[in-house]
């Protein structure tokens, strides 16, 4: 029943084709230029899986996760496990995570932030490493002024990334998700969401829709509901 809830929703159109801006030297693989984006709905389905939240005045998001072993299916799989502010129903997003890509072969980790349309930036790995099995925490929280504070913290590596970035956007959404920009997962295993909040309170405080990712071959990842107290989920690896 949810699912099919979920296909009923309509959103404006938002970008409909992969950006293609300049890469930033720290970004080491071949999708380092696919932008992680709006949710855009075209013939694959949804790219999006876990909880997004609709309003306004959307000020703060947060979530924490161990980063999952992930193994290729092929050189075309890319996702992120992600937090971010706008993005559903809106042009923009405010985002930070660590994406894993594929396209060398092998599973390659690195901490991403981006603040779409502008383009991806993608951590050093010497500076800020990123392994299977670290405690990453994530946030994104609106400082005023059209500024946004986007934090990372890998506490198992012992680093913590912080910056500032001004943007003009709505805040009408907040997100904890899981995302492909290529429609393509890697097997990811599952990975379980805690300590997701929204606006300083639990992420189901904010009634968010969920969200399962598919492809035209059927769903790729299925999204848990959300725990008693409403702040932790988990995506569940299906298919490529």
């Amino acid at each position: 029943m949810r699912k099919s809830l979920i296909r009923l929703v309509t959103l404006a159109a938002t970008a409909t084709a992969f950006a293609a801006p300049a890469v930033p030297a720290s970004a080491t693989a071949a999708h380092a230029a696919l932008s992680f984006r709006p949710l855009s709905y075209n013939t694959n389905g949804y790219n999006w899986g876990g909880y997004a939240a609709q309003g306004s005045g959307y000020s703060s998001v947060a979530a924490s996760w161990v980063e999952p072993d992930a193994s290729c299916n092929s050189s075309n799989d890319l996702y992120a496990p992600w937090v971010g502010i706008d993005g559903y129903g809106s042009s923009s997003v405010e985002q930070t995570g660590v994406a894993t890509d594929c396209s060398s072969g092998s599973p390659v980790d690195q901490a991403w932030y981006e603040m779409y349309p502008a383009a991806p930036v993608y951590l050093s790995q010497s500076s800020y490493p990123v392994s299977a099995g670290d405690s990453i925490s994530a946030s994104v929280t609106y400082a005023g002024s059209s500024k946004y504070t986007l934090k990372l913290v890998d506490s198992t590596a012992g680093w913590t990334y912080t910056t500032t970035k001004s943007t003009s956007a709505q805040r009408t959404s907040a997100e904890v998700i899981i995302e492909s920009p290529t429609g393509s997962y890697p097997n990811f295993g599952s990975v379980t969401f805690t300590s997701a909040k929204v606006n300083g309170k639990s992420l189901g405080s904010a009634n968010p829709v969920a969200l399962d990712p598919s492809s035209g071959a059927g769903y790729e990842a299925s999204t848990s509901p959300l725990s008693s107290g409403g702040t932790s989920f988990s995506d569940t690896y299906i298919q490529e």
